[in-house]
């Protein structure tokens, strides 16, 4: 394995639409790539029109490559946990059902003893004020979604959801992760 493989590690999270997780993470100091995708279900190569459904077992999902010299698996969770609502069970906002629920699905037990970690520090302090119903799964398959879904805020960013729901979480992310940032981000308007 050469330094730069082991600098590389890669994150699979499901935090509700994955617009959304998306045009977070793609901001994040040390992502070097997103894609949108599915995984957590039993269909083979499914379609968003199947997962929609809810029958598949997928979860909607962002794929996060990340340089592990520039950011830790601990502040991808850090980030992830407040940018989704966490004690929600299958939902976030008006997105109901198992596709949209909370996951971290994790590749090997290092990456699930931190996110077992990180939820245990979170019930701990509090901070929620409910109990986190975040699942941790096993990864599986994991396949992209359509091209139409990938770099969607920044490809439609006047599209009503984007305007509406998309953006203020941008906005509050960039708030609250200015020290995280690329340094080509720019707070959205």
């Amino acid at each position: 394995m050469t330094d730069d493989n082991k600098r590389k590690e890669v994150a699979i999270l499901g935090g509700g639409c994955f617009w959304c997780t998306e045009a977070v993470f793609l901001r994040l100091r040390g992502v070097k790539k997103v894609t949108s995708g599915y995984t957590g279900g039993t269909v083979k190569n499914p379609t968003y029109e199947q997962i929609c459904t809810g029958r598949t077992g997928h979860a909607e999902v962002i794929r996060i490559e990340f340089d592990t010299q520039e950011i830790t698996f601990a502040q991808i969770l850090d980030v992830f946990f407040h940018t989704h609502d966490p004690t929600t069970l299958n939902r976030q906002g008006a997105d109901v059902g198992t596709q949209y629920r909370s996951a971290v699905f994790f590749a090997d037990d290092e990456q699930k003893k931190a996110a077992s970690d990180v939820i245990r520090d979170l019930e701990d302090s509090g901070e929620f004020g409910s109990p986190i119903v975040t699942t941790l799964e096993a990864l599986g398959k994991f396949y992209p979604a359509e091209d139409y879904h990938q770099n969607y805020f920044e490809l439609n960013p006047r599209q009503g959801y984007c305007e509406v729901v998309i953006n203020p979480k941008v906005a509050k992310f960039q708030k609250r992760y200015k020290k995280l940032l690329k340094k080509s981000a720019t707070a959205t308007e």
